[in-house]
């Protein structure tokens, strides 16, 4: 069996995974099925018209909810009983809008945090842009492929990280000031994001701001 992150920070990218992390992506899978569910019964709720019903589905979406809580509790205890994962989760949780959930998606969706180059990280997460070319043709670039939910995970860190994070502001701004697409312009800081958050654990250091 391969080693275990727990052991060395050390796993090649698409490595199968061990049982500890097999664990921690079904406890991820409930999770995101239970958000499904929670947002399909929101969606619900807004069209239902008889008093009886609305009950019924307001008790299973404060259900779903306890049962959410109950599973992220399980997802931080299995993080932090592992010491390298720990470390890992701390310096993650450091950068500017990467909450609990985030940065337990990127330790479950990517266990190869902290051992990879910039080039890899971003191809991983499916936000590496790829052009797409045909002769002497090449068309816009785009991106495609990697773990959708890890890319998804990284949505709102990004958007934190364009009010709160300086440097990811500055190249925000400049890039939307250029005529970028509001889009365009948060999946290079969502890329920005990844690379920087594999970065800081390879280096086993924390965020801090500029100056500070």
């Amino acid at each position: 069996m391969l080693a275990s992150f727990c052991n060395a920070l050390a796993l090649e990218s698409d490595q199968p995974l061990n049982e500890n992390q097999y664990e921690l992506k079904e406890l991820f899978s409930s999770r995101g099925g239970l958000i499904k569910d929670r947002t399909r019964l929101i969606n619900r709720l807004q069209t239902q018209t008889l008093a009886l019903v609305k009950r019924q589905t307001k008790a299973r979406i404060d259900q779903i909810a306890r049962q959410l809580k109950v599973l992220q509790q399980d997802i931080n205890t299995r993080v932090q009983d592992c010491p390298n994962r720990a470390r890992a989760n701390t310096i993650l949780r450091s950068i500017p809008g990467v909450g609990e959930v985030a940065a337990a998606t990127i330790l479950i969706e990517m266990p190869e945090v902290g051992t990879l180059d910039k080039k890899r990280a971003a191809s991983l997460t499916g936000l590496a842009p790829m052009t797409r070319q045909s002769g002497k043709w090449r068309g816009k670039a785009t991106i495609q492929g990697g773990r959708k939910q890890l890319r998804d995970a990284l949505y709102m860190p990004a958007l934190v990280a364009t009010r709160h994070n300086p440097d990811m502001r500055e190249k925000y701004k400049a890039m939307i000031k250029q005529g970028k697409p509001q889009k365009v312009a948060l999946t290079a800081i969502m890329r920005r994001l990844i690379e920087f958050a594999n970065t800081l654990v390879k280096a086993d250091r924390e965020w801090v701001q500029n100056g500070t």
